[in-house]
């Protein structure tokens, strides 16, 4: 048997009992020790995540050991590893052209699925990883950086340019990171200081600006008028996402991270008179996981910052409804399985 957090309803978390997972062929079981809280993750709890049913078990940043793993299998017992979360078919066009992150038929653990909330998990083998030099904290902050250091290969960033991006939120961070690993030279755009603060102190952020009325006028002095070689949104807000189309310089991309249940429009004669690229990033790929693994062994990673917030799988029903609280200060929270 084994304990399960179960979101049986939007705003009701319960602790369940449950048979623990039995491993079929192909199969990894994994006993889970680490789970990162993402926004997702808070958009379920609301109640406003629009590819779930309930009940759901939450819970896709997953880190923890290997139980057991199928004969031939280059994971041990014992091993610690990362779940790459997005469970792609291997056979539909998308993945054939090498693009699995978005699999024709993909289910997400925590999502389509139930996810790693629980102390057991059965993964197929393909999807666990072990990591090496890398604690369980910080293999469980792997996913939400891949999602960021995915955008920013999407984007092609070539040394000295200037990058732009809106939402300091954990991928917003997370994409801030990578793109000055990258070479940019990146500004943020958020509401909250604390945000601000933290993308200016720990990330090396070259500027950062408060969303206010002035936002246009301050974004063209910090640029000569010139406006953006690259803009990344992360803000989950279609009226962000449409906003964000007017800080593309000429010749400039855009990059839509977030993805949102709305229609998205823009100013036909500005797109083709700037001959704008509009890019999707979606999820992210094994390339991306090793990349955030190799930055965080070399240090590239503020792991330690990034961890703001801890909780026993106990201790989540309390504790989450205070997290989701702008006031709260969290930029990732990791769960103790």
């Amino acid at each position: 048997m084994m304990d399960v957090l179960v979101c049986a309803a939007p705003g009701e978390l319960k602790l369940e009992r449950r048979e623990a997972p039995q491993p079929g062929a192909g199969e990894v079981l994994l006993r889970v020790r680490r789970v990162g809280i993402c926004g997702t993750d808070m958009h379920i709890y609301r109640g406003t995540q629009p590819f779930l049913s309930y009940p759901r078990v939450m819970g896709h940043e997953l880190s923890g050991e290997i139980v057991s793993a199928p004969a031939g299998s280059d994971l041990a017992p014992g091993d610690h590893a990362y779940v790459m979360p997005y469970l792609s078919c291997g056979t539909c066009a998308a993945c054939a052209k090498g693009k699995p992150n978005c699999c024709m038929n993909i289910r997400v653990l925590g999502v389509h699925m139930d996810g790693g909330l629980c102390e057991y998990l059965a993964v197929p083998e393909g999807f666990v990883r072990k990591v090496e030099g890398v604690g369980l904290d910080e293999a469980a902050m792997v996913e939400f950086l891949a999602i960021g250091a995915h955008a920013v290969r999407r984007a092609r960033i070539q040394p000295g340019q200037s990058a732009l991006v809106v939402g300091a939120g954990p991928i917003g961070i997370a994409a801030t990171l990578f793109a000055k690993l990258a070479g940019a030279a990146v500004t943020v755009l958020d509401a909250r200081a604390d945000r601000l603060d933290f993308c200016r102190d720990h990330l090396g952020a070259d500027h950062v600006v408060t969303l206010s009325d002035e936002t246009p006028a301050a974004l063209s002095l910090l640029t000569g008028g010139n406006f953006y070689d690259l803009v990344f949104d992360a803000t989950g807000s279609p009226a962000a996402m449409q906003k964000g189309f007017s800080y593309v310089g000429h010749g400039g991309t855009y990059v839509l991270i977030s993805v949102v249940s709305a229609d998205i429009t823009f100013s036909d004669p500005e797109f083709h008179k700037r001959e704008m690229s509009l890019l999707a990033s979606r999820n992210a790929t094994l390339e991306d996981f090793d990349a955030v693994l190799a930055a965080i062994r070399a240090g590239q990673v503020p792991t330690a910052a990034l961890n703001t917030h801890k909780a026993s799988l106990h201790d989540l029903p309390d504790a989450l409804p205070g997290w989701m609280e702008p006031s709260a200060g969290v930029i990732k929270a990791i769960v103790s399985c």
